[in-house]
């Protein structure tokens, strides 16, 4: 039985941990502003819930009971940091702060938003306020920040220390900003939304302990902050966008764990709901007639996704859309995306062309979708050595053993990439 208390009282603090990790941290955050305590306490207080649940049992209200512990932690935290006259006036400041939130009532207050906004304000460097926000409300260590970012776990965790200080030195208000102050932090927060679902589906098998469940949380997110901004266009694109590919996510993958390509995929394992849901996202945010990136991703799978009342995808939709995501951003990923749409609509002669160059683009050498898309075209024209070539360089690239073995298989078979 003390086993079995054990594993009955993990699982609840895991599953709290899930579903309420940013919001406890940013209910002790709201007043003191101090993020990194607000995380220390709450991290001991999860570890004396392991000590007391397996014996007097899990509470009525998890959240409540580890929000208590948390706040005393923050005191004795407090405590120990200071000494002297100026020390008392402190403590008596916070425990008046921490007192004033001590409700006593099984709601605690969501303020996960303004949190994300706090992570977001213009003067916490702009780099990291996206990875700032995925740790605070999610709950991920520089480790996976890092990877996700392209950053040195050590170098991403010193820029993480500095950013939660600067929250608490420069008293940064925990609150939505106004409609003037809305559009730079925005940005922030939907990049770090993004961020987070980009590397959840980069693991669809779930195999990966730091990524599993994360495109969820993504999602989870998105709807936060659509319902908290119902008029953002922006956010309904990226919310609509996440939908879009998350509807497909059963089908990149075949019974026996092999990568499926869009092209070839069994639209009748997509997900009727998510994809109907997303389409009324994207209609809410063209009525709003304020363009931008997500809107333009979200339209682009919207133009793949009419696959599944028959016939193919609407390639010169997607050509003329990728065509507005360049002009908007730059990127040479959209431009690689755009070349394989130009590749169906006018031939891969055409396609190939429109790939950006490495010379001004230097980092596309280590990107594997450039490599397969450049093989893929270069294979449909017939020039078998070079498409070898690149279909080598995409190989070596890919970290996935289901993507690479796919890769394997078209690099040996030189033809068409359904």
């Amino acid at each position: 039985m003390p086993r079995e208390s054990e594993q009955r009282a993990a699982e609840t603090a895991e599953a709290v941990a899930r579903r309420s990790y940013g919001k406890l941290v940013a209910i002790l955050a709201a007043r003191t502003r101090d993020v990194a305590g607000a995380e220390d306490a709450l991290s001991e207080a999860f570890a004396s819930a392991l000590v007391d649940w397996p014996v007097n049992g899990a509470p009525q209200c998890p959240e409540a009971w580890l929000v208590a512990v948390a706040r005393r932690k923050m005191v004795d935290a407090a405590r120990r940091r200071q000494v002297g006259d100026a020390a008392a006036d402190h403590l008596q400041l916070l425990a008046e702060e921490l007192e004033a939130m001590a409700w006593e009532t099984p709601q605690i207050p969501d303020e996960r938003l303004a949190l994300m906004f706090a992570c977001a304000h213009p003067a916490i460097e702009a780099g990291i306020r996206a990875p700032l926000i995925l740790q605070t409300i999610l709950g991920f260590d520089a480790e996976a920040i890092g990877s996700a970012f392209l950053v040195s776990p050590a170098a991403m965790g010193q820029r993480l220390a500095r950013a939660k200080n600067k929250i608490r030195g420069a008293g940064i208000p925990f609150r939505v900003p106004e409609r003037a102050e809305m559009r730079e932090r925005l940005e922030a927060v939907l990049e770090a939304i993004y961020a987070a679902y980009t590397e959840g589906w980069s693991d669809p098998a779930g195999a990966d302990v730091r990524l599993r469940n994360l495109a969820e949380e993504a999602i989870w997110l998105g709807r936060l902050v659509v319902k908290l901004l119902p008029d953002e266009a922006e956010a309904l694109g990226l919310l609509a966008l996440m939908l879009y590919s998350q509807a497909r996510r059963g089908a990149r993958r075949d019974a026996s764990g092999e990568f499926v390509p869009l092209a070839d995929q069994d639209t009748a394992l997509w997900d009727e709901g998510l994809i109907d849901e997303a389409e009324a996202l994207l209609f809410r945010a063209s009525a709003l007639e304020k363009f931008d990136r997500y809107q333009l991703e979200a339209a682009i799978q919207s133009a793949h996704v009419v696959r599944r009342r028959g016939g193919g995808a609407d390639w010169a939709a997607i050509e003329r859309l990728y065509d507005g995501l360049c002009a908007i951003t730059g990127s040479p990923v959209a431009a690689i995306n755009r070349a394989v749409a130009v590749a169906e609509t006018r031939g891969a002669a055409e396609g190939l062309a429109a790939l950006p160059a490495l010379g001004d683009h230097p980092r596309l050498a280590d990107y594997q979708p450039y490599w397969a898309a450049r093989a893929e075209l270069l294979s449909r024209l017939g020039d078998i050595a070079a498409a070898q070539e690149a279909y080598d360089q995409a190989i070596g690239l890919e970290a996935d053993p289901a993507v690479r073995r796919f890769l394997q298989k078209r690099r040996a078979e030189g033809s068409r990439v359904h």
